[in-house]
């Protein structure tokens, strides 16, 4: 069964706690059944029998409870409203071609499994794309419940982006608001949607309680943690467990390159989204953000948003610009764990991050930078992988500069490098042209299993490259096959660094290699507009 991934969301229970009511009551008819049967039977004295006696209580390990005290105070529960912009009856709103509404066709899509019109959850209204509850009329207000926490004591909390979005009103209700009550209104400061981290406030006449904030940084596997939040619109749950892994991502590619989480199977569930994850010192290390779930429920898989990672981006939001800032020097890079061993003995670097492409007229390009360089450190510090890399250059500020140390063809280089604002790259790349698809004629069928063809000579103008041989078929079971990266429609531009403009050269690269030899290849995607290159490595057969 497809595994999916989900933000939370809460649902009504109200099925459930009917079934439970029911149970309950044939319990109770069960037990008077038989209490009337073996009365009737117990017609002994009972006067040797020692009544029960209430001990005293007994106080075990209270390192839970305890931070529960300190820690709840402060952690408040999120309902939101939001207004359709005129939705067609029944329409699952929103545009499906983004995560955020992969996520919500699981926690929130009228028509979803396990949205208000799937299996297990109540009907929706017309139009209606509820997050967990009904509006009124079943179709006019949209309401959405999530968690949230105070870390200043003038009304600042913190809480995902998912929970907040889309809203045209937030209401806060804090840990001491009686039941029921409908919350404060809360203004939304800034949101963050590459942490999925938002920022609202709501006004106070007095100082309210505040988390403690810690350092993720020093969190280890196996490390007990808290989760408090209200899961299903249970406010003030907590729930326990251990942190199973870090620095884990669960969105590939550039969506989720500034995703990367601590997880934990502490039970978290739909409605926990934004409340804290807080270790044994009762400090917040982490943003409770997402689950792994086949059942859109809990299943021993959470994710958190480390704290470090937050605390950087709160402190940018409540700036001035209200927004985040990230730099970015413009290149494109294959990450560390689609690098084949190959590629990394052909090219001489164990640490480091090669470069695919690089963007015309950006920071690297300026600097001199090219596709093939292997960048190895940053003002002289030693850069591991790509996510070393970005978190890095992202928290620099645009305008200042950056001493690039790398290699190229075995010689150590050196650049500097102006940093650039990395939403205004994208803005401006956005406007590129597409490029088109190649063409040409020729063939040739290699001992790897490859068939290829030269590229023309119009189509490498067009696509900016110097020639190449295009990969028209792949034999099933061959070399090419096993190696996965191959396609049918990729241009193969390099083997084991050397430009192959033609199918005679790609031949003769080929011919030159022995059974045992690493070889990799220089390929790049013409449909991709970002141009970037992928090196694909093996071993000769």
């Amino acid at each position: 069964m497809k595994a999916l991934l989900a933000r939370f969301r809460s649902r009504s229970l109200s099925f459930t706690f009917t079934i439970l009511a029911t149970l309950s009551a044939g319990i109770l008819i069960g037990s008077l059944m038989a209490h009337d049967v073996h009365g009737k039977e117990a017609s002994g004295s009972s006067s040797d029998a020692t009544p029960l006696q209430i001990p005293d209580p007994v106080k075990l390990s209270t390192a839970f409870s305890q931070i529960a005290k300190e820690v709840g105070p402060a952690v408040v529960n999120i309902n939101t409203e939001s207004i359709p912009k005129n939705p067609p009856r029944g329409a699952q709103g929103g545009n499906q071609g983004n995560f955020q509404d992969f996520f919500n066709h699981f926690f929130g899509e009228p028509n979803g499994p396990g949205g208000p019109g799937g299996p297990g959850g109540p009907q929706a209204g017309p139009g209606g794309d509820d997050d967990g509850g009904e509006g009124p009329g079943g179709g006019g207000m949209r309401q959405s419940l999530g968690s949230g926490f105070i870390v200043d004591p003038r009304g600042y909390i913190l809480t995902n982006n998912h929970v907040i979005d889309h809203a045209d009103k937030i209401f806060v209700r804090l840990a001491t608001d009686p039941e029921g009550d409908p919350g404060r209104p809360a203004k939304l400061i800034g949101t963050d949607k590459a942490t999925d981290i938002a920022v609202i406030k709501i006004e106070t006449k007095s100082p309210l309680p505040t988390v403690k904030m810690g350092n993720s940084e020093g969190v280890g596997i196996g490390d007990w943690v808290v989760a408090i939040g209200s899961p299903f619109g249970l406010q003030q749950t907590v729930t326990a467990g251990i942190i199973s892994s870090k620095n884990r991502s669960i969105e590939p590619g550039t969506p989720g390159e500034f995703q990367h989480f601590l997880q934990t199977d502490a039970a978290i569930n739909p409605g926990n989204s934004g409340g804290p994850l807080v270790n044994m010192a009762g400090q917040v290390i982490g943003v409770n953000t997402a689950i792994y779930t086949q059942s859109a429920g809990n299943q021993g898989i959470g994710f958190a948003m480390p704290s470090n990672t937050v605390i950087s981006v709160y402190n940018q939001l409540i700036g001035p610009e209200h927004k985040v800032v990230r730099g970015s020097i413009g290149i494109t890079f294959q990450p560390q764990q689609s690098l084949s061993s190959a590629v990394e003995r052909v090219y001489g670097f164990k640490n480091g991050v090669i470069i695919s492409s690089v963007q015309p007229g950006f920071p690297a390009d300026k600097a001199g930078l090219k596709p093939g360089d292997i960048i190895t450190e940053i003002d002289g510090r030693s850069i591991e992988n790509g996510d070393d890399l970005v978190n890095d250059i992202a928290e620099r500020k645009p305008g200042s500069t950056a001493q690039i140390s790398y290699i190229r063809n075995g010689e150590h280089k050196t650049a500097t490098v102006t940093i650039a604002d990395r939403a205004k790259m994208i803005a401006a790349l956005g406007g590129g042209s597409e490029g088109s698809g190649p063409g040409g004629t020729a063939s040739s069928q290699s001992r790897l299993g490859l068939s290829v063809r030269d590229v023309p000579a119009d189509v490498a103008s067009k696509l900016g490259i110097p020639g190449g041989v295009l990969i028209d078929a792949i034999r099933p079971g061959s070399f090419a096959d096993e190696l996965q990266m191959l396609k049918p429609g990729l241009i193969i531009l390099q083997v084991n660094r050397k430009p192959v403009s033609s199918v005679s050269q790609f031949q003769d690269a080929i011919g030159a290699l022995k059974p045992g030899e690493d070889i990799v290849f220089l390929v790049t995607d013409p449909q991709d507009h970002s141009h970037a290159n992928t090196y694909v490595g093996g071993t000769m057969p």
